[in-house]
């Protein structure tokens, strides 16, 4: 059979033979498989900002950033200089719905036509928080691996409990990746983030709001986050073990485009509701629902051929050992008499598109088994 090389340096067979009157697909539309329309992808891009906010028709950027961030976002402010008109760097975890509030109420005093999110997830989330009443053009410059930053999906934290919200009005016009401000992310805080992107290719490829494209992209994005945090692990400053892992994340933020399952859901209860930080949720769950999915979703196989491996679930537990990052939630202080409650939640946000049903005993016996950390084992 022909082959052809993948981006990242690998070949893999090629598609053939195939009989198209054998397929059928109807995808929703709408929010789901959108991505934003501008892609940016380089070392030192983040430095052409304000030609970026000019191509939009834009002159009153206002930027976003966690409070850790306020440097980079006062980087960011001086490179836009007179098309920026105010720095909110509020951010934080899990997009509380209170904050999104107020960041509209500033951002509409502020008199901003359009918005430029610097960071992880917390302040692209906040972005999309505020743009998802105000429709004020977005540009993303992500600084980890989350992927949020290429759909217009956000989970808002409202009573204690995170939801999702789907809008086109969150998704961003331009998305700026610039591996040099990944360099210094912590490895822990990398690898914690590069699970959260795994968990989206994982999460997509058996949805029947997928489309084949973005499929092929939670293939394409597997292979590289896996190949790239491991390259990161051993040299944290490389900017192309960075530039590789950073692709990867482009790619599974393409894959969470065509939606979510239960991974998100259990990870959604995990961060929204007790606290336990995003990518480190993901990074728990991940195994287990690979595991319990398997059963029941044959398109896994190509996830398990991209990462060589039989056992799924079982490497990605191997994978966040290799990591050094908790693998089991009595680990990160989550009590074991929560687990009815944590299955609870998950059932009363659940989305319905798992491969398998989601009740509350599939729920609580996967919590059961991420709080005593054992490896799965799909034999």
């Amino acid at each position: 059979m022909p082959t052809a090389p993948s981006s990242i340096g690998k070949e893999r067979p090629m598609t053939a033979n195939i009989h198209t009157s054998a397929i059928a697909f109807e995808l929703p539309g709408g929010v789901y498989n959108a991505t934003p329309a501008r892609i940016v992808f380089g070392a030192g891009s983040r430095n052409r900002i304000a030609e970026e906010v000019k191509r939009l028709g834009c002159s009153r950027a206002v930027v976003l950033s966690t409070p850790g961030r306020s440097a980079m976002a006062g980087e960011t402010a001086s490179n836009l200089g007179e098309y920026c008109v105010g720095i909110l760097p509020e951010a934080v975890s899990q997009v509380p719905i209170e904050l999104a509030r107020q960041g509209r109420k500033k951002v509409s005093e502020m008199g901003a036509d359009c918005l430029v999110c610097i960071g992880g997830g917390a302040s692209v989330g906040l972005g999309k928080g505020i743009s998802l009443e105000l429709a004020l053009p977005i540009i993303d410059i992500p600084t980890t691996y989350s992927g949020s930053e290429m759909t217009g999906f956000c989970g808002i934290t409202i009573d204690g409990v995170k939801r999702m919200h789907t809008s086109l009005n969150m998704l961003a016009s331009t998305v700026i990746y610039d591996a040099e401000l990944t360099t210094g992310l912590p490895v822990r805080v990398s690898a914690a983030s590069a699970m959260n992107a795994l968990a989206h290719c994982v999460d997509a490829i058996y949805l029947r709001t997928a489309s084949p494209v973005i499929k092929w992209a939670a293939v394409e994005g597997a292979q590289a986050v896996v190949e790239g945090l491991r390259r990161v692990l051993q040299a944290p400053a490389d900017i192309g073990a960075r530039s590789q892992l950073l692709y990867g994340a482009y790619m599974a933020g393409a894959a969470l485009t065509g939606g979510f399952a239960l991974q998100h859901g259990l990870a959604h209860t995990l961060g929204g509701s007790y606290g336990i930080e995003h990518g480190l949720s993901h990074a728990l769950v991940l195994p287990h629902v690979a595991a319990f999915n398997s059963r029941y979703a044959p398109e896994l196989g190509r996830i398990r051929e991209a990462l060589g491996t039989e056992n799924l679930g079982g490497t990605i537990f191997d994978l966040l050992v290799e990591t050094g990052l908790p693998t089991s939630l009595k680990e990160v202080g989550f009590k074991e008499n929560e687990l009815d409650r944590a299955a609870a939640i998950t059932m009363e946000t659940d989305n319905g598109l798992n491969p398998a049903p989601v009740t509350e005993q599939v729920a609580r016996g996967i919590l059961e088994d991420v709080y005593h950390g054992r490896r799965p084992d799909e034999a």
